[in-house]
């Protein structure tokens, strides 16, 4: 269980801006990818481990309120017959309370650690969903500034085309390139202004993103219902 709390955690700290330059210096969506497979993945392990912890946690409450609910009635039955002047049975209901108390005290230890346990497979598991809502809403943006670095990097190899063309000496063909030079500085242009766009759209949702994260976790904390949430 350590060990699978320790992968989610390093896919919670991972730094999505890094993320996407990586992936924009590879020219590939390959690293973005694999990320939301490994959350994935993990979200699935979770929500299993969860689901195992939470049965023994359900297990466990309901044999310590069993033994709680044996101690009281020892209990009661104790003083009824200490009243009757019925001593050695009363010695040996007092002996079996004891052995009950021990047996309540190791199940309430039990339950301490596991519901513990719950509440952190419960937090990273909230915590690993809305790192993946924000790296799926940024793939879309992502791809589309792949496409602009390609197109521009295209642009970039015509312009030097269009430069050895210009330097033919061929007057017509030298102005002739002047003109589609100009259409691709525009059009270059273009693509600066929407790749500026898409980068302030990136910045805005991820710091959105981790906004609602922080109050998604912060409901969590104060048992704040999902219908709640919602309404507001």
């Amino acid at each position: 269980m350590a060990s699978l709390l320790d992968k989610v955690q390093t896919l919670i700290k991972a730094n999505l801006h890094a993320l996407v330059d990586s992936a924009l210096q590879a020219n590939s969506m390959a690293v973005i990818d694999q990320y939301i497979r490994d959350v994935d993945n993990n979200l699935d392990a979770l929500e299993d481990a969860a689901a195992t912890v939470g049965g023994q946690v359900k297990t466990l409450q309901r044999k310590h309120d069993d033994y709680v609910q044996q101690q009281q009635e020892l209990d009661h039955n104790i003083d009824l017959f200490l009243s009757q002047g019925k001593d050695d049975l009363a010695r040996a209901a007092q002996s079996k309370l004891n052995s009950i108390k021990t047996m309540a005290e190791s199940y309430a230890t039990q339950l301490d650690r596991e519901q513990k346990e719950y509440a952190n497979l419960l937090d990273a598991r909230l915590k690993l969903q809305a790192k993946l809502t924000t790296i799926k809403q940024q793939r879309e943006e992502m791809a589309a500034l792949l496409e602009l670095a390609k197109a521009k990097e295209v642009t970039n190899k015509t312009i030097k085309s269009l430069n050895d063309l210009a330097g033919s000496g061929d007057t017509d063909v030298s102005r002739m390139a002047e003109t589609i030079r100009t259409r691709l500085d525009k059009a270059s242009a273009q693509a600066e202004i929407s790749s500026t766009d898409l980068n302030q759209q990136m910045d805005d949702v991820i710091g959105k993103s981790e906004l609602d994260a922080q109050l998604e976790e912060r409901k969590h904390r104060l048992g704040l219902g999902q219908s709640q949430g919602t309404s507001n």
